[in-house]
């Protein structure tokens, strides 16, 4: 942020790139968890749900860049190693030790609420204040629901499914 900018904000730009370095190590072990995940799951509706989880899994990766570009732009410096990352993040990380497609979307649904959170705080703490992290913030933000949407859909279709079938059988 340029000198003008930052004297004109109003706000804690330490706060922020610290809110901004979680929010990247999130971004980062979304990716991952939606990528790995897609690529480990089974179970009805594997064929329809894959290609979706890896899109989600590009998009986050999108948020990383849009969130990296921000800290430098703010003066900070991103986490630079990786193993930072479950330090920084607030959401939690969950391995896909059961491949079950419904476990999967359910660890990703929590994953979305999580960054839901995240950038809701963010905009609202920058609201007013500093304008390119607040539409930077609402733009992930927006994504992010559309995910949460998603995986609740499918989740759904899962649910409808599973009783159609009970219907059959009896």
């Amino acid at each position: 942020m340029g000198k003008h900018a930052v004297k004109i904000s109003n706000l804690d730009t330490e706060k922020l790139i610290q809110m901004l370095n979680e929010a990247l190590a999130e971004e980062w072990l979304a990716y991952y968890q939606y990528w790995v995940g897609a690529r480990v799951m089974e179970g009805p509706m594997r064929s329809e749900i894959e290609p979706e989880l890896l899109l989600h899994a590009d998009q986050e990766l999108n948020h990383a860049v849009l969130v990296v570009g921000r800290i430098i732009q703010l003066g900070g410096t991103p986490l630079l190693n990786p193993n930072q990352w479950t330090k920084f993040a607030k959401c939690d990380y969950e391995e896909p030790t059961d491949p079950y497609v419904e476990e999967i979307l359910n660890q990703n649904l929590r994953g979305e609420r999580c960054a839901i959170q995240r950038y809701q705080d963010i905009a609202e703490f920058t609201a007013g204040k500093d304008h390119a992290t607040h539409q930077m913030a609402v733009q992930i933000l927006n994504e992010e629901l559309e995910h949460e949407e998603d995986i609740e859909a499918w989740i759904n279709d899962l649910d409808r499914m599973r009783e159609d079938f009970k219907k059959l059988r009896m």
